[in-house]
């Protein structure tokens, strides 16, 4: 996987961030969902890099990236905080504007990136995602049932960490068999890293 691509740890001052580069061009920055990892671009990055300067990046709390001290209010998560790390990422790589691509979770941090550093974004592309205010205002039977880890993720700690780290494998599987493409579009190593990541209590409270 990701043949020809370099990885780096990228210090953004409270977090270290973990990415794969590689490609010339115009730069794009991708971003994962919950509860993947960079390894979900395995298959689109090798051909994206053939035109772009291709930087797949782990969210603090993911994969291989740190995850720092939480606060009660859960501020070092916040997809603003996000934001602000994948910018001082960028900037470090020699990007001072590029696009992005963000998946479910990755894509929220794309929304807050374009809106608090619009003048750095030159393109933004959102995938599975919906305004989360507006699917919360709405929702009804079908969808709370659904979706249920958007209400399992927003109850108090450490309710929800416990039920991610223990039973990591599950929600993993429920999560790219239920919501993903065939299960066979996952390998099994890709399942592991994602269950091993999870696992960690530390990333479950990320």
């Amino acid at each position: 996987m990701f043949e020809g691509f370099q990885g780096a740890e990228i210090d953004t001052g409270d977090a270290g961030i973990f990415c794969l580069r590689a490609g010339g061009g115009p730069p794009l920055l991708l971003l994962h969902g919950f509860p993947q990892t960079h390894l979900m671009w395995r298959d689109i990055a090798p051909a994206l890099a053939s035109r772009f300067s291709v930087v797949c990046a782990d969210l603090r709390g993911y994969g291989r990236s740190s995850c720092p001290a939480s606060t009660p209010d859960h501020a070092p998560y916040a997809k603003r905080t996000m934001a602000a790390d994948m910018m001082r990422l960028m900037e470090k790589l020699g990007f001072s504007r590029f696009m992005v691509a963000g998946h479910d979770r990755g894509g929220r941090v794309a929304y807050r990136m374009a809106l608090d550093h619009r003048g750095s974004i030159d393109k933004l592309a959102v995938l599975d995602i919906v305004p989360t205010a507006d699917a919360w205002d709405r929702a009804d039977a079908r969808l709370a049932l659904g979706y249920w880890p958007w209400s399992l993720l927003a109850q108090p700690e450490p309710l929800p960490e416990k039920i991610l780290s223990g039973a990591a494998e599950a929600v993993v599987d429920n999560a790219l068999n239920g919501w993903g493409s065939p299960p066979s579009a996952f390998p099994a190593e890709v399942r592991r890293a994602y269950v091993e990541a999870l696992r960690a209590p530390a990333h479950a409270h990320a």
